[in-house]
């Protein structure tokens, strides 16, 4: 397991995923990507007695989005290799799990650090959360099924400011768009989300994983936009614009 994440089973069959690159804002690694995979395809495991899963990052920082320079890598990566993307592989498994998520978001929640709630169950935020997402201004297009699940859940006018022109949110504002259930004091946050889980985790598992299914529904919608997603992606970051957009970006020069 890559030491910049951090995977730890806690009492009441909560699983806690951290984020754990506090240098680099949490921003997430292939590495990363793959034991958070692993974690939550464990999760839906019923051997390993996990009722509910907790995203947490550290003070300032939930996580800061993928890491730009793997962005800047798997545009020039044969083709083939773009589908196997630790990424693309983590994306698809939030969709796919059936355990319960949550997240406690308090700093940055930048690009994933932001689409990845939109899966989760229940999401908390502390004084500090700073969401954004900015693809189009990277050149790409939003992932994590992004552009179908955020219309949907606060409308086609406030999702197009958020999406096409990147416009930052806090936690206050997540809460009153609907996509944040409370806010808390950042001393509070962890503790509230992990007891919010073990709640979660006491009920029914059959009957908690059951009604979350009913409730989301158009599971084959969902992974389609995962897919058509990753397509257009891949075709963003292979333009020369944007490789050379992410090289100024890099350079800290954007």
């Amino acid at each position: 397991m890559s030491e910049a994440i951090t995977i730890e089973d806690v009492a009441g069959g909560v699983r806690l995923i951290r984020w754990n690159r506090p240098a680099k804002k949490n921003a997430l690694t292939g590495a990363m990507y793959d034991a958070a995979t692993a974690a939550l395809v464990g999760a839906d495991d019923e051997s390993q007695n996990i009722g509910a899963v907790v995203f947490a990052g550290g003070p300032g920082a939930f996580t800061a989005g993928n890491d730009l320079a793997d962005f800047f890598a798997a545009g020039t990566a044969p083709r083939d290799a773009f589908s196997e993307m630790p990424a693309l592989r983590f994306i698809r498994q939030l969709a796919r799990t059936r355990t319960p998520m949550i997240a406690a978001v308090d700093g940055l929640a930048i690009g994933v650090g932001t689409t990845l709630t939109l899966h989760c169950d229940l999401v908390y935020v502390g004084p500090q959360a700073r969401f954004r997402m900015p693809f189009v201004e990277l050149g790409v297009v939003p992932e994590a099924a992004a552009s179908f699940l955020l219309p949907r859940r606060i409308g086609l006018a406030r999702a197009s400011a958020l999406l096409l022109l990147s416009e930052p949110f806090d936690g206050a504002a997540a809460v009153s768009l609907g996509l944040a259930n409370a806010e808390l004091p950042s001393e509070a946050l962890e503790a509230h989300a992990l007891a919010q889980a073990a709640r979660l985790a006491a009920l029914p598992r059959r009957a908690v994983q059951a009604t979350r299914a009913l409730m989301r529904g158009e599971q084959g919608a969902v992974e389609a936009a995962i897919e058509a997603e990753a397509d257009a992606f891949e075709a963003g970051l292979r333009d020369p614009e944007t490789q050379a957009r992410l090289a100024r970006f890099l350079a800290g020069k954007a």
